[in-house]
Order: C-alpha cells, then structure tokens, then sequence
C-alpha cells in the first residue's frame, strides 16, 4: 500500500494568449485543469499524490499524460479513454481570466461509476474534487460516488471552482453542490464563487451558510486579500493576511491555495475529519499562511505555474 493524497476531475490543454502591444497575436500551449493543478501543486511540495480520472490517447492526451509523469505524479487512477481532450482557450477580461472550453464529450467527461480502481479506496487519505468535471458527462456522478465511498475513510476536500457560462441545469448544478457541502470535511471557495451561489450576502455570512451543511471547515479565498476560515462550533474566523507580490495573472491561483493547504495539513497528520477539528488554531492559521503564500508565488509569474517547497520556503 503506499499512501496518497488523490486530486480527481478534469485533465485539459489550456491555451494562453500571446499579448503583443494590448493585441493577443496567438496562444501557449499548457497542460491544465483544477484538479490536476491541484495534483501539480501537492507534488511540487513534495507530497505523496496521485491523480485519478480520463485521459484521452490522442496527441494531447499523450502530450498530458508525460506531463504527469515528469510532474512525479502517480498515474495509477488515471484511465485511458479513446476520446478527444478538453481544449480551453484563456483571456483576460478586465484583468481576470476568462475562459472558453470546447470538448463535451471529452475523455475527463466519460468516468463512469464503478470504474475507479479498487486500490484508490485504500490508498487514498485526501480526496480532492470540483471544478468542471462536475459539469459534464458521467463524470460527476462517478466523483460523487466515489466521494461517498471515502467519507469516514479519508479526509473529502471539495472546491467547487464555478464556471457559470459552463451550467446549462442551474437547478441539477446547485443540488449537486449542496449534496457535495454535505459530504465535504473540507470547503475551500472564493469569494467570487460565493457572491454566485449566494447573491447579496457577506462573505462572513455566506461562508457560515455554507458551513451549515456540515463541513468541519470553510475557507474562503479573498484574492489579495487573503483568506477566511469558519471552524464548525466555532463563530470567530480565522485569517491568513495575503502576501504581497508584483501580480503577472491569477491563472491557477485558487489551485495553488488548494496544494499549498491541502499540504500543510497533510504534513501536520490531518487526513481525517477528526483530525481537521482537532487541529490547533494557531497551526490553522499558519496552514492558512502557507497556501496564501503558495498562491501568491504562482501569481507572481504567467500560467498555473505552482512553486516548488524551497521557492515557498523562500519567499516566507
């Protein structure tokens, strides 16, 4: 058995723009998708994880499937599926990245139920999901019984990412949010993503709407600004300052605060929900300080681009 943190959802090729005089001229190539940002993040940091759902076998897909190889990320639950990859083309809109994905039938969108390996279940300490892989094909369902199968078994982690232009079921889309609120040990959103779930409130009282479902912990990520968490039982925040850096874009940010936290607190033995509400506030917030300044590197330099350990240690 060799244990592992598991990030799960989408596998995709991002197309940066190439900007020349305020006028996009062409596009960069990357290999992206937020949970595999996330996996990226956690090996980088010299984590033990794996990262789990479809891959195509075309030309992208082997061009993805080297990447994390060479990231030193384990493949053991990542399938192959005879299907094409999610293509998503990036601007910048107002200073904020914008996104357009083609691929509704993709190979992250086809993972059925059941089809996980046996050996996911028993490795697994962390699980990791969200993002658009909640939005498209089988997948979701599958990520959802899977979620299911580990509560009790490892600690869930659950950041829904939105992407609104993607929801075509507001009403589906916002059930399966709530049923993943309640499954969740751990919510990591934005503040962006709350202003969309809940229009009008607070960030302090959209956070504890949120933490009424039941998670053990909501963190909320301010941008510069830096974080929040609501413990459950608990009314008093907690806050992580953001870390100040001369910003190039935010692609891959909220990724990055998710491997820099999710690290922190596997290196602290919390892979649990027990463990997570047995956690002292003070390591908390120095957990919370860790994934700021994780995010902030990445902000720092052009793409999803997470730091290595010794570039955090570094910079803290």
């Amino acid at each position: 058995m060799s244990e592992v943190i598991t990030s799960i959802g989408e596998i995709l090729i991002d197309f940066l723009p190439i900007v020349e005089n305020g006028t996009t001229t062409g596009f960069r190539m990357h290999v992206g998708g937020s949970p595999y940002n996330v996996a990226m993040g956690l090996a980088r940091l010299g984590q033990p994880v794996a990262f789990a759902g479809k891959i195509a076998t075309d030309f992208f897909g082997r061009f993805m499937r080297a990447h994390v190889e060479r990231e030193g990320i384990d493949t053991r639950f990542l399938l192959n599926a005879d299907a094409q990859t999610t293509l998503a083309f990036v601007a910048y809109e107002h200073g904020e990245p914008a996104y357009s994905f083609y691929g509704d039938t993709a190979a992250d969108t086809l993972l059925e139920v059941g089809e996980l390996p046996a050996a996911l279940y028993e490795d697994t300490r962390i699980f990791h999901f969200g993002s658009i892989s909640l939005l498209r094909g089988s997948t979701p369902a599958a990520i959802e019984d899977a979620a299911a199968q580990l509560k009790g078994r490892a600690l869930l982690s659950f950041d829904p990412n939105l992407r609104p232009g993607l929801v075509r079921d507001a009403a589906g889309y916002r059930a399966l949010l709530e049923r993943l609120f309640r499954q969740a040990d751990l919510v990591k959103i934005s503040a962006a993503d709350l202003a969309w779930l809940l229009p009008g409130a607070s960030v302090e009282e959209a956070a504890a709407t949120l933490r009424a479902y039941g998670p053990a912990l909501v963190v909320v990520t301010r941008g510069g600004d830096g974080a929040l968490a609501l413990r459950a039982g608990e009314n008093q925040p907690y806050t992580a300052a953001g870390v100040p850096v001369k910003v190039v874009d935010t692609v891959g940010a909220g990724d990055s605060f998710n491997g820099g936290l999710l690290a922190a607190l596997y290196e602290r033995g919390v892979t649990s929900r027990a463990a997570l509400e047995a956690l002292d506030g003070d390591q908390l917030v120095a957990c919370l300080h860790f994934a700021a300044t994780v995010a902030a590197i990445t902000c720092s330099r052009a793409g999803a681009d997470p730091p290595t350990r010794s570039e955090v240690l570094a910079h803290m």
